[in-house]
């Protein structure tokens, strides 16, 4: 039996997966929080009487301004208090913002409010994977946290059942139900959110730590129960001592993210994440509605279209997930981008062409499975799992940081690009970015596939160290040209 079959069939796996579910949730409410302003939008603009398009939009991406400053400091905080803890704040920023959205007064209110619930999405957006990461054996890893992507989706999907459940409730129960939506309905939609954070929130209270984090504070016996619970028992010492080992061997400062062999590493974190947005899934997350409008549907037409969106991204997760360990990161990265690049140039086609909605209601549909079955799940894993132990956190902060900076950049300028380029050439421009997204990891990424944090991290050391010799010997060489 090989090592992958051993440890598949000794792992705890059903206390594993527990420990994941409970920490997905936090990609759950990251999922419906992102979503939920895609039906509330126009309700909100009636409400409040917004005319000016500038103070429309800042109301509808106020929480990505958040969700930056929560990437920012979620590393700071998985490193100082625990993962688990910074989850617990995680989930109590979100019921809070639930509250206070469905309340407002004024659109200054509102949007206080969106933000305070954007910091947890920012920060949940890096510490829920890294948690999973951190308790997942090797073998799994890679579909355990993709699990916190597909919850994500689920988020999203139950954000536009739950829109569309209290919309057509008021229709249908009150007189005026327009009115109702109008002044309540709204309200509802963002009220939704504070069962699924209770909820976060106490199951938060009854999971541990990871052994990682637990052996950076010195509670070795406590990382050591952990480890009982999660692999196999003949696997406990060797999991401490390859963990410990790596914990020696870093120092966990910012500044050993600017070392020569970190910063090749920093540069792939943050060039995934950015990657992810900037080819173009937002536009279609925030805008399919629209778009499909633009390409000649009714409004009900693209309305139902948009809620295919959030299916087909749904199922083509579960592709991603099932894939990632058995074909490796690299392969579904390089197709999937592949594919979005096809698919984004017959939307610029249909455009050009004036083809019809169903052909862009075909690609736009591609696109996504293409994404969700790839860049969607697997660069969160990517972005777990090639950073140090001791400097993870902060690694994966920055590169959270940089994928919400992408995000909040990509939906403010969709609209201007739509205006300037057209659909086909913004469309064509996200292919392209596609194409550069595929080149960039046959040439820069590293395959994971089946290494352990603590391989991985070898793996990187080793480079490092190869990295340093050569300069010593370049900087030797100009100062002894005849040697």
């Amino acid at each position: 039996m090989n090592q992958d079959a051993v440890e598949r069939s000794t792992s705890h796996i059903g206390y594993v997966l527990l420990l994941t579910g409970v920490a997905a949730l936090g990609g759950l409410l990251f999922g419906y929080d992102t979503a939920v302003i895609n039906g509330a939008n126009d309700l909100l603009r009636e409400h409040f009487q917004i005319v000016d398009d500038a103070l429309y939009g800042w109301v509808c991406s106020s929480a990505l301004v958040g969700c930056i400053f929560g990437a920012m400091g979620a590393g700071f905080l998985g490193d100082h208090l625990g993962r688990r803890r910074s989850l617990l704040i995680c989930a109590a920023l979100f019921a809070v913002s639930a509250v206070g959205s469905a309340i407002p007064t004024s659109v200054s209110q509102f949007v206080i409010f969106r933000i305070i619930g954007g910091l947890g999405v920012g920060a949940a957006s890096m510490l829920s994977p890294m948690y999973i990461a951190e308790i997942a054996p090797a073998c799994w890893r890679g579909r355990l946290v993709s699990m916190n992507q597909l919850a994500i989706v689920v988020g999203i999907l139950l954000a536009f059942f739950v829109n569309s459940f209290i919309q057509s409730a008021g229709s249908a129960w009150v007189v005026d139900g327009q009115a109702w939506n109008m002044a309540r309905g709204w309200r509802w939609m963002f009220g939704a959110e504070t069962a699924p954070a209770v909820v976060f929130f106490t199951m938060l209270c009854f999971v541990p730590d990871s052994p990682r984090f637990l052996m950076m504070r010195g509670r070795s016996t406590a990382a050591a129960a952990v480890l009982r619970r999660t692999v196999a028992p003949t696997q406990v010492q060797a999991q401490l001592d390859t963990i410990a080992e790596s914990l020696g061997r870093e120092q966990g400062t910012l500044g050993d993210l600017l070392r020569p062999g970190m910063k090749i590493t920093l540069l792939i974190g943050v060039a995934m994440a950015v990657f992810q947005q900037w080819t173009g899934i937002n536009a279609i997350m925030y805008y399919s509605t629209s778009i499909f409008k633009t390409a000649g549907f009714a409004e009900h037409t693209a309305f139902t279209s948009s809620i295919g969106v959030g299916a087909v991204n749904l199922v083509f997760t579960f592709m991603g997930i099932a894939l990632v360990d058995r074909i490796g990161r690299k392969p579904l990265l390089i197709g999937g981008a592949v594919a979005q690049a096809a698919m984004l140039g017959i939307v610029a086609w249909a455009f050009v062409r004036e083809a019809g909605g169903w052909w862009v209601l075909a690609a736009v549909l591609g696109f996504v499975g293409a994404f969700a079955a790839s860049l969607g799940p697997v660069t969160w894993v990517v972005i777990s799992e090639i950073f140090p132990t001791r400097t993870r956190g902060r690694a994966m902060s920055v590169a959270t940081f940089f994928l919400w900076v992408a995000c909040y950049s990509l939906s403010q300028t969709f609209p201007m690009l739509l205006g300037s380029l057209g659909a086909p050439g913004t469309f064509g421009l996200y292919a392209g970015l596609s194409v550069i997204c595929a080149v960039f990891v046959a040439v820069m990424v590293p395959e994971t596939r089946g290494l352990s944090l603590e391989e991985i991290e070898q793996r990187w050391a080793s480079r490092m160290i190869h990295s340093t010799a050569s300069t010593s010997v370049l900087h030797q060489s100009a100062k002894d040209p005849e040697s």
